[in-house]
């Protein structure tokens, strides 16, 4: 992939500041049109299968509503059994990776850019990013927001409308603004399916 041989594109992963370079530019413009002739798609079939060429890797089981969102699409991987609903953002200029048996609410976003906290900085456009990492069996509650360099551990459930500014561990149900541990979350046993 011409993408992963760009300089920008390595800054842009590895959390250095980075301007976007002419590669990722078209990589960009790639996406919007793929993705605003997918999100237009009725055919659930049509919209997923195409939806996920656009991405790094996608397992077993894939379905997203429309509007689904995301930036270059190179830098997701997700794993089996993923459902997202619709008006999911992913900005992944970051790399974002998502584990099995997940699911996403509505409006949910995942932003990996860190913009410049200096302002001189901020006016050349240029910007970092962190990576999010979201474990298996994560539920993510409509409108919540995931920020740059959060990592969500397995069994983790994120209230609606919450705003996670930092990692939480395996096990715990998370809400609110910031977001905080509202209890733990153990899971029962295996229902046969």
């Amino acid at each position: 992939m011409e993408i992963d041989k760009d300089p920008a594109y390595q800054q842009m992963i590895n959390g250095e500041l980075y301007m976007e370079s002419p590669i990722l530019q078209e990589r960009r413009r790639l996406v919007r049109r793929e993705i605003m002739k997918y999100n237009q798609c009725a055919d659930n079939d049509e919209r997923n299968n195409g939806m996920k060429q656009l991405l790094r890797s996608v397992g077993d089981r894939f379905f997203v509503e429309s509007t689904f969102e995301f930036s270059y699409g190179v830098n997701i991987t997700i794993g089996n059994h993923f459902y997202a609903n619709h008006g999911v953002t992913l900005c992944d200029e970051g790399l974002i990776k998502i584990g099995n048996d997940c699911k996403f609410g509505p409006k949910v976003g995942l932003y990996t850019p860190q913009h410049p906290l200096d302002p001189a900085i901020r006016r050349t456009e240029a910007e970092r990013t962190a990576p999010i990492t979201i474990g298996n069996d994560v539920w993510i509650g409509g409108g919540a927001s995931i920020l740059p360099g959060v990592t969500l551990g397995n069994n983790v459930i994120v209230g609606a409308g919450s705003v996670v500014t930092h990692s939480f561990p395996d096990n715990v149900i998370v809400v609110g603004n910031p977001a905080r541990v509202l209890k733990t979350n153990e899971p029962s046993a295996t229902v046969d399916k």
